[in-house]
Protein backbone atom coordinates (compact mmCIF):
# COMPACT_ATOMS: atom_id res chain seq x y z
CA UNK A 1 0.00 0.00 0.00
CA UNK A 2 2.82 2.32 0.93
CA UNK A 3 4.59 1.65 -2.40
CA UNK A 4 1.35 2.23 -4.31
CA UNK A 5 0.87 5.49 -2.48
CA UNK A 6 4.36 6.64 -3.41
CA UNK A 7 3.79 5.68 -7.03
CA UNK A 8 0.55 7.63 -7.14
CA UNK A 9 2.20 10.63 -5.51
CA UNK A 10 5.04 10.51 -8.03
CA UNK A 11 2.54 10.36 -10.87
CA UNK A 12 0.63 13.34 -9.54
CA UNK A 13 3.84 15.34 -9.08
CA UNK A 14 4.95 14.45 -12.60
CA UNK A 15 1.65 15.60 -14.03
CA UNK A 16 1.86 18.84 -12.07
CA UNK A 17 5.40 19.44 -13.35
CA UNK A 18 4.31 18.86 -16.93
CA UNK A 19 1.43 21.28 -16.50
CA UNK A 20 3.60 23.86 -14.78
CA UNK A 21 6.38 23.78 -17.37
CA UNK A 22 4.78 23.02 -20.76
CA UNK A 23 7.18 25.36 -22.60
CA UNK A 24 10.18 23.31 -21.53
CA UNK A 25 8.67 20.06 -22.69
CA UNK A 26 7.31 21.48 -25.91
CA UNK A 27 9.95 24.09 -26.83
CA UNK A 28 9.94 24.57 -30.56
CA UNK A 29 13.21 24.90 -32.45
CA UNK A 30 14.29 26.02 -35.89
CA UNK A 31 17.42 24.20 -36.99
CA UNK A 32 19.58 26.44 -39.16
CA UNK A 33 22.78 25.22 -40.77
CA UNK A 34 25.28 28.11 -40.82
CA UNK A 35 28.12 27.66 -43.31
CA UNK A 36 31.22 29.87 -43.56
CA UNK A 37 34.95 29.35 -44.06
CA UNK A 38 36.63 29.23 -40.67
CA UNK A 39 39.94 27.96 -42.06
CA UNK A 40 41.88 28.51 -45.30
CA UNK A 41 42.40 31.70 -47.35
CA UNK A 42 38.72 32.70 -47.42
CA UNK A 43 38.66 32.79 -43.61
CA UNK A 44 41.36 35.48 -43.65
CA UNK A 45 39.60 37.24 -46.51
CA UNK A 46 36.58 37.95 -44.34
CA UNK A 47 34.58 34.74 -43.95
CA UNK A 48 35.49 34.26 -40.28
CA UNK A 49 34.22 37.79 -39.59
CA UNK A 50 30.97 37.05 -41.42
CA UNK A 51 30.52 33.98 -39.25
CA UNK A 52 30.97 36.21 -36.20
CA UNK A 53 28.37 38.71 -37.45
CA UNK A 54 25.80 35.99 -38.12
CA UNK A 55 26.42 34.37 -34.74
CA UNK A 56 26.08 37.68 -32.89
CA UNK A 57 22.66 38.23 -34.47
CA UNK A 58 21.43 34.67 -33.93
CA UNK A 59 22.50 34.77 -30.27
CA UNK A 60 20.77 38.13 -29.85
CA UNK A 61 17.49 36.88 -31.32
CA UNK A 62 17.56 33.84 -29.01
CA UNK A 63 18.37 35.99 -25.99
CA UNK A 64 15.42 38.28 -26.71
CA UNK A 65 12.78 35.59 -27.04
CA UNK A 66 13.32 33.85 -30.37
CA UNK A 67 10.92 34.01 -33.32
CA UNK A 68 7.19 33.39 -33.00
CA UNK A 69 7.68 30.88 -30.20
CA UNK A 70 10.70 29.22 -31.81
CA UNK A 71 14.29 29.19 -30.58
CA UNK A 72 17.07 29.00 -33.18
CA UNK A 73 19.25 25.92 -32.99
CA UNK A 74 22.23 27.01 -35.09
CA UNK A 75 24.61 24.32 -36.29
CA UNK A 76 27.86 25.85 -37.54
CA UNK A 77 29.99 24.26 -40.27
CA UNK A 78 33.41 25.06 -41.74
CA UNK A 79 33.63 25.01 -45.55
CA UNK A 80 37.46 25.17 -45.23
CA UNK A 81 37.78 27.47 -48.27
CA UNK A 82 37.06 24.51 -50.56
CA UNK A 83 34.03 24.21 -52.86
CA UNK A 84 33.78 20.43 -52.47
CA UNK A 85 33.81 20.74 -48.68
CA UNK A 86 31.14 23.46 -48.83
CA UNK A 87 28.88 21.14 -50.85
CA UNK A 88 29.56 18.17 -48.57
CA UNK A 89 28.87 20.21 -45.45
CA UNK A 90 25.59 21.50 -46.88
CA UNK A 91 24.53 17.95 -47.71
CA UNK A 92 25.61 16.71 -44.26
CA UNK A 93 23.61 19.43 -42.55
CA UNK A 94 20.52 18.55 -44.57
CA UNK A 95 20.74 14.76 -44.45
CA UNK A 96 22.34 14.08 -41.06
CA UNK A 97 21.66 17.15 -38.93
CA UNK A 98 18.16 17.52 -40.41
CA UNK A 99 18.38 21.31 -40.60
CA UNK A 100 15.31 23.21 -41.75
CA UNK A 101 17.30 25.69 -43.84
CA UNK A 102 20.81 26.96 -44.62
CA UNK A 103 22.29 30.41 -44.03
CA UNK A 104 25.64 32.08 -44.65
CA UNK A 105 28.17 31.30 -47.41
CA UNK A 106 31.05 33.67 -48.11
CA UNK A 107 32.86 32.44 -51.21
CA UNK A 108 31.23 32.70 -54.61
CA UNK A 109 33.31 29.76 -55.85
CA UNK A 110 31.52 27.68 -53.22
CA UNK A 111 28.10 29.29 -53.63
CA UNK A 112 27.71 28.51 -57.32
CA UNK A 113 27.78 24.70 -56.97
CA UNK A 114 26.31 24.60 -53.45
CA UNK A 115 23.23 26.59 -54.44
CA UNK A 116 22.42 24.07 -57.16
CA UNK A 117 22.85 21.15 -54.75
CA UNK A 118 20.66 22.72 -52.07
CA UNK A 119 18.00 23.47 -54.68
CA UNK A 120 17.94 19.75 -55.56
CA UNK A 121 17.03 18.99 -51.96
CA UNK A 122 14.24 21.59 -52.10
CA UNK A 123 15.75 23.28 -49.05
CA UNK A 124 15.83 27.03 -48.47
CA UNK A 125 19.22 28.80 -48.72
CA UNK A 126 19.72 32.38 -47.48
CA UNK A 127 22.98 33.86 -48.80
CA UNK A 128 24.41 36.62 -46.65
CA UNK A 129 27.54 37.22 -48.67
CA UNK A 130 28.90 35.56 -51.81
CA UNK A 131 28.44 38.22 -54.44
CA UNK A 132 29.24 36.77 -57.87
CA UNK A 133 26.48 37.23 -60.42
CA UNK A 134 26.72 33.57 -61.62
CA UNK A 135 25.43 32.41 -58.23
CA UNK A 136 21.97 33.50 -59.42
CA UNK A 137 22.22 34.85 -62.96
CA UNK A 138 20.03 32.96 -65.47
CA UNK A 139 19.65 30.00 -63.07
CA UNK A 140 16.06 30.72 -61.99
CA UNK A 141 16.57 29.05 -58.62
CA UNK A 142 13.41 28.74 -56.56
CA UNK A 143 14.68 28.45 -52.99
CA UNK A 144 17.92 30.47 -53.03
CA UNK A 145 17.90 34.15 -52.00
CA UNK A 146 20.69 36.71 -51.59
CA UNK A 147 20.40 39.86 -49.48
CA UNK A 148 23.79 41.21 -50.63
CA UNK A 149 24.51 43.29 -53.77
CA UNK A 150 26.12 41.37 -56.64
CA UNK A 151 29.70 41.46 -57.90
CA UNK A 152 29.29 43.43 -61.10
CA UNK A 153 28.06 46.35 -58.97
CA UNK A 154 31.43 46.40 -57.15
CA UNK A 155 33.30 46.88 -60.42
CA UNK A 156 30.88 49.52 -61.66
CA UNK A 157 31.17 51.53 -58.42
CA UNK A 158 34.95 51.95 -58.53
CA UNK A 159 35.07 52.83 -62.23
CA UNK A 160 32.18 55.30 -61.89
CA UNK A 161 34.14 57.13 -59.20
CA UNK A 162 37.29 57.19 -61.34
CA UNK A 163 35.37 58.52 -64.35
CA UNK A 164 33.81 61.28 -62.23
CA UNK A 165 37.13 62.33 -60.66
CA UNK A 166 39.60 61.76 -63.55
CA UNK A 167 39.95 65.42 -64.48
CA UNK A 168 39.72 66.85 -60.97
CA UNK A 169 42.03 64.38 -59.21
CA UNK A 170 44.46 63.28 -61.93
CA UNK A 171 44.31 66.19 -64.35
CA UNK A 172 43.45 63.76 -67.14
CA UNK A 173 40.49 63.03 -69.35
CA UNK A 174 39.05 59.57 -68.62
CA UNK A 175 40.47 58.23 -71.90
CA UNK A 176 43.97 59.14 -70.72
CA UNK A 177 43.65 57.57 -67.27
CA UNK A 178 45.58 54.29 -67.26
CA UNK A 179 43.79 51.56 -65.31
CA UNK A 180 44.89 48.00 -64.49
CA UNK A 181 42.37 45.34 -63.47
CA UNK A 182 43.79 42.42 -61.47
CA UNK A 183 41.73 39.74 -59.75
CA UNK A 184 41.65 36.26 -58.26
CA UNK A 185 40.33 33.92 -60.93
CA UNK A 186 37.36 32.44 -59.05
CA UNK A 187 33.71 33.35 -59.62
CA UNK A 188 33.99 36.35 -57.29
CA UNK A 189 37.06 37.93 -58.88
CA UNK A 190 35.92 37.28 -62.44
CA UNK A 191 32.52 38.87 -61.80
CA UNK A 192 33.92 42.01 -60.17
CA UNK A 193 36.48 42.31 -62.98
CA UNK A 194 33.62 42.07 -65.47
CA UNK A 195 32.04 45.04 -63.73
CA UNK A 196 35.36 46.87 -63.86
CA UNK A 197 35.59 46.25 -67.62
CA UNK A 198 32.00 47.32 -68.24
CA UNK A 199 32.42 50.45 -66.12
CA UNK A 200 35.72 51.34 -67.78
CA UNK A 201 34.17 50.99 -71.23
CA UNK A 202 31.18 53.09 -70.19
CA UNK A 203 33.38 55.84 -68.76
CA UNK A 204 35.97 55.69 -71.53
CA UNK A 205 38.84 54.71 -69.19
CA UNK A 206 42.04 53.29 -70.69
CA UNK A 207 42.48 49.70 -69.46
CA UNK A 208 46.17 48.87 -69.89
CA UNK A 209 46.12 45.42 -68.25
CA UNK A 210 43.54 42.86 -67.17
CA UNK A 211 44.97 39.82 -65.45
CA UNK A 212 43.65 37.01 -63.25
CA UNK A 213 45.61 34.75 -60.88
CA UNK A 214 44.96 31.82 -58.54
CA UNK A 215 44.08 32.76 -54.97
CA UNK A 216 46.51 30.05 -53.80
CA UNK A 217 49.41 31.23 -56.01
CA UNK A 218 52.68 31.13 -54.01
CA UNK A 219 54.31 33.85 -56.12
CA UNK A 220 52.82 36.93 -57.82
CA UNK A 221 56.09 38.51 -58.96
CA UNK A 222 55.25 37.91 -62.65
CA UNK A 223 52.03 39.89 -62.15
CA UNK A 224 54.04 42.70 -60.56
CA UNK A 225 56.37 42.70 -63.58
CA UNK A 226 53.43 42.98 -66.00
CA UNK A 227 52.04 45.87 -64.00
CA UNK A 228 55.37 47.69 -64.07
CA UNK A 229 55.41 47.41 -67.84
CA UNK A 230 51.78 48.59 -68.12
CA UNK A 231 52.41 51.68 -65.90
CA UNK A 232 48.84 52.11 -64.57
CA UNK A 233 47.75 55.24 -62.77
CA UNK A 234 45.19 53.21 -60.84
CA UNK A 235 45.10 49.53 -59.86
CA UNK A 236 41.70 47.88 -59.36
CA UNK A 237 42.26 44.72 -57.31
CA UNK A 238 39.89 41.94 -56.28
CA UNK A 239 41.33 39.34 -53.91
CA UNK A 240 41.05 37.54 -50.60
CA UNK A 241 43.97 37.06 -48.23
CA UNK A 242 46.81 36.05 -48.01
CA UNK A 243 46.99 36.74 -51.75
CA UNK A 244 46.49 40.49 -51.14
CA UNK A 245 49.31 40.51 -48.57
CA UNK A 246 51.56 38.62 -50.97
CA UNK A 247 50.81 41.02 -53.81
CA UNK A 248 51.43 44.15 -51.73
CA UNK A 249 54.72 42.79 -50.37
CA UNK A 250 56.04 41.76 -53.78
CA UNK A 251 54.83 45.02 -55.34
CA UNK A 252 56.78 46.99 -52.73
CA UNK A 253 59.86 44.83 -53.15
CA UNK A 254 59.59 45.03 -56.95
CA UNK A 255 59.33 48.82 -57.00
CA UNK A 256 55.80 48.96 -58.48
CA UNK A 257 54.46 52.53 -58.55
CA UNK A 258 50.90 53.78 -58.97
CA UNK A 259 48.78 56.74 -57.94
CA UNK A 260 45.79 54.95 -56.40
CA UNK A 261 44.66 51.46 -55.46
CA UNK A 262 41.03 50.40 -55.08
CA UNK A 263 40.24 47.00 -53.60
CA UNK A 264 36.89 45.26 -53.93
CA UNK A 265 35.70 43.69 -50.69
CA UNK A 266 36.97 40.46 -49.10
CA UNK A 267 40.57 41.01 -47.96
CA UNK A 268 40.41 44.76 -48.44
CA UNK A 269 37.45 45.03 -46.06
CA UNK A 270 39.31 43.39 -43.17
CA UNK A 271 41.39 46.43 -42.24
CA UNK A 272 43.08 44.72 -39.29
CA UNK A 273 44.63 42.05 -41.52
CA UNK A 274 45.31 44.56 -44.29
CA UNK A 275 47.26 46.79 -41.93
CA UNK A 276 49.00 43.82 -40.32
CA UNK A 277 50.34 42.98 -43.77
CA UNK A 278 51.17 46.48 -45.02
CA UNK A 279 51.40 48.74 -41.97
CA UNK A 280 51.07 52.44 -42.80
CA UNK A 281 51.66 51.58 -46.48
CA UNK A 282 47.92 50.90 -46.81
CA UNK A 283 47.03 54.48 -45.83
CA UNK A 284 44.76 56.03 -48.51
CA UNK A 285 43.93 52.66 -50.09
CA UNK A 286 40.25 52.30 -51.00
CA UNK A 287 37.72 49.48 -50.79
CA UNK A 288 34.32 48.72 -52.34
CA UNK A 289 31.68 46.96 -50.23
CA UNK A 290 28.29 47.66 -48.69
CA UNK A 291 28.64 50.52 -46.24
CA UNK A 292 29.78 49.63 -42.74
CA UNK A 293 26.77 49.57 -40.44
CA UNK A 294 28.78 51.82 -38.12
CA UNK A 295 28.99 54.49 -40.83
CA UNK A 296 25.27 54.66 -41.59
CA UNK A 297 23.66 57.77 -40.13
CA UNK A 298 21.28 56.68 -37.34
CA UNK A 299 18.57 59.12 -38.42
CA UNK A 300 18.51 57.46 -41.87
CA UNK A 301 17.46 54.14 -40.35
CA UNK A 302 14.16 52.65 -39.28
CA UNK A 303 13.64 53.10 -35.51
CA UNK A 304 15.36 50.39 -33.48
CA UNK A 305 18.08 49.55 -36.00
CA UNK A 306 20.63 52.00 -34.57
CA UNK A 307 20.34 50.21 -31.22
CA UNK A 308 20.96 46.88 -32.97
CA UNK A 309 24.05 48.35 -34.64
CA UNK A 310 25.37 49.40 -31.23
CA UNK A 311 24.73 45.91 -29.85
CA UNK A 312 26.62 44.27 -32.72
CA UNK A 313 29.55 46.64 -32.24
CA UNK A 314 29.80 45.88 -28.54
CA UNK A 315 29.68 42.13 -29.14
CA UNK A 316 32.30 42.47 -31.93
CA UNK A 317 34.69 44.40 -29.69
CA UNK A 318 34.23 41.83 -26.94
CA UNK A 319 35.02 38.97 -29.33
CA UNK A 320 37.96 40.75 -31.00
CA UNK A 321 39.33 43.46 -28.67
CA UNK A 322 42.39 44.00 -30.88
CA UNK A 323 40.24 45.46 -33.70
CA UNK A 324 41.39 48.87 -35.04
CA UNK A 325 38.53 49.62 -37.47
CA UNK A 326 35.40 47.53 -37.06
CA UNK A 327 35.22 45.59 -40.31
CA UNK A 328 32.19 46.01 -42.53
CA UNK A 329 32.24 42.21 -42.88
CA UNK A 330 30.78 41.67 -39.42
CA UNK A 331 28.08 44.27 -40.01
CA UNK A 332 27.13 42.83 -43.41
CA UNK A 333 26.50 39.36 -42.03
CA UNK A 334 24.70 40.72 -38.97
CA UNK A 335 22.40 42.92 -41.07
CA UNK A 336 21.66 40.30 -43.71
CA UNK A 337 21.02 37.68 -41.02
CA UNK A 338 18.72 40.09 -39.19
CA UNK A 339 16.78 40.70 -42.41
CA UNK A 340 16.08 36.98 -42.65
CA UNK A 341 15.24 36.50 -38.99
CA UNK A 342 13.03 39.59 -38.71
CA UNK A 343 11.32 39.70 -42.11
CA UNK A 344 11.30 36.26 -43.72
CA UNK A 345 11.02 33.70 -40.91
CA UNK A 346 8.20 35.40 -38.96
CA UNK A 347 6.19 35.92 -42.14
CA UNK A 348 6.66 32.28 -43.20
CA UNK A 349 5.35 31.10 -39.82
CA UNK A 350 2.45 33.54 -39.45
CA UNK A 351 1.30 33.91 -43.07
CA UNK A 352 2.29 30.63 -44.70
CA UNK A 353 2.01 28.27 -41.74
CA UNK A 354 5.50 26.89 -41.36
CA UNK A 355 9.24 26.90 -42.00
CA UNK A 356 9.43 24.59 -45.01
CA UNK A 357 11.14 25.81 -48.17
CA UNK A 358 7.90 26.74 -49.92
CA UNK A 359 6.68 28.86 -46.99
CA UNK A 360 10.06 30.57 -46.77
CA UNK A 361 10.14 31.22 -50.54
CA UNK A 362 6.73 32.88 -50.47
CA UNK A 363 7.68 34.92 -47.41
CA UNK A 364 10.93 36.11 -49.02
CA UNK A 365 9.11 37.23 -52.15
CA UNK A 366 6.68 39.20 -49.98
CA UNK A 367 9.48 41.21 -48.37
CA UNK A 368 9.25 44.89 -49.29
CA UNK A 369 11.68 46.91 -47.15
CA UNK A 370 12.23 50.57 -48.10
CA UNK A 371 15.52 52.49 -48.01
CA UNK A 372 16.74 52.69 -44.41
CA UNK A 373 14.96 49.49 -43.44
CA UNK A 374 18.12 47.41 -42.93
CA UNK A 375 21.17 48.05 -40.77
CA UNK A 376 23.16 48.54 -44.00
CA UNK A 377 20.92 51.44 -44.99
CA UNK A 378 19.53 49.93 -48.18
CA UNK A 379 16.15 48.26 -48.55
CA UNK A 380 15.11 44.80 -49.69
CA UNK A 381 12.98 43.45 -52.52
CA UNK A 382 13.73 40.11 -54.17
CA UNK A 383 13.55 39.21 -57.83
CA UNK A 384 10.99 36.48 -58.73
CA UNK A 385 11.87 33.06 -60.11
CA UNK A 386 11.26 34.19 -63.70
CA UNK A 387 13.80 37.05 -63.52
CA UNK A 388 17.37 36.91 -64.82
CA UNK A 389 18.66 37.44 -61.27
CA UNK A 390 15.99 35.38 -59.49
CA UNK A 391 16.43 35.60 -55.72
CA UNK A 392 18.52 38.79 -55.81
CA UNK A 393 17.84 41.76 -53.54
CA UNK A 394 17.45 44.52 -56.13
CA UNK A 395 17.64 47.32 -53.54
CA UNK A 396 21.15 46.50 -52.32
CA UNK A 397 24.27 48.44 -53.41
CA UNK A 398 27.93 48.91 -52.43
CA UNK A 399 29.90 52.10 -51.69
CA UNK A 400 33.57 53.10 -51.94
CA UNK A 401 35.39 53.81 -48.70
CA UNK A 402 38.92 55.10 -48.12
CA UNK A 403 41.23 54.34 -45.21
CA UNK A 404 42.85 57.49 -43.81
CA UNK A 405 44.92 57.35 -40.62
CA UNK A 406 43.16 54.27 -39.24
CA UNK A 407 39.68 55.57 -40.04
CA UNK A 408 37.28 54.65 -42.84
CA UNK A 409 35.36 57.29 -44.81
CA UNK A 410 32.69 56.87 -47.48
CA UNK A 411 33.98 58.63 -50.60
CA UNK A 412 31.48 57.40 -53.22
CA UNK A 413 28.69 57.86 -54.21
CA UNK A 414 28.53 61.58 -53.57
CA UNK A 415 25.08 61.30 -51.98
CA UNK A 416 26.62 59.30 -49.10
CA UNK A 417 30.05 60.91 -49.18
CA UNK A 418 31.72 61.71 -45.84
CA UNK A 419 34.72 63.28 -47.56
CA UNK A 420 36.12 63.57 -51.10
CA UNK A 421 38.50 60.79 -52.16
CA UNK A 422 42.25 61.36 -52.12
CA UNK A 423 43.19 59.83 -55.45
CA UNK A 424 46.93 60.34 -55.38
CA UNK A 425 49.04 58.54 -52.83
CA UNK A 426 51.22 60.86 -50.71
CA UNK A 427 54.96 60.96 -51.42
CA UNK A 428 55.54 59.08 -48.16
CA UNK A 429 53.93 55.95 -49.64
CA UNK A 430 56.39 53.36 -51.01
CA UNK A 431 54.00 52.86 -53.95
CA UNK A 432 53.64 56.55 -54.86
CA UNK A 433 54.77 57.84 -58.23
CA UNK A 434 57.65 60.15 -57.36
Amino acid sequence: MFRRGLACLAGVLGLMAALAFPAVAQEKKIKIGVVYDLTGPFAGGGSELHNLGAKIMIDHINATGGIEGYKIDAIYADAQSKPDVAINEAVRLIEQEKVDMLLGFFSSAECVPTAARVEQFKKFMWITTCIASPVLENRHLKYVFRAQPYGTQWGLASTAMLTAYAKEAFGKEPKDLRVAIIHEDGAYGVDVARGNSEGAAKGGLNVVLKEGYSVTAPDLSSLVTKLKRARPDVILHTGYNPDISLFLRQAREGGLRFQALIGHGAGYTDYSKLKAAGGTDVNFFMDVDPISIWEVKPDALKPGLAELTKMVGEAYKKAKPETVIMSAHVGMAASNTHLFLSQVLPRAIKTYGGIDAEALRKAALDVDVPEGGTMLGFGAKFEPETAVMAGQNNRAYPVVIQYVDDKAYVVWPKALQQRAPVLKLPDSSPYAVK
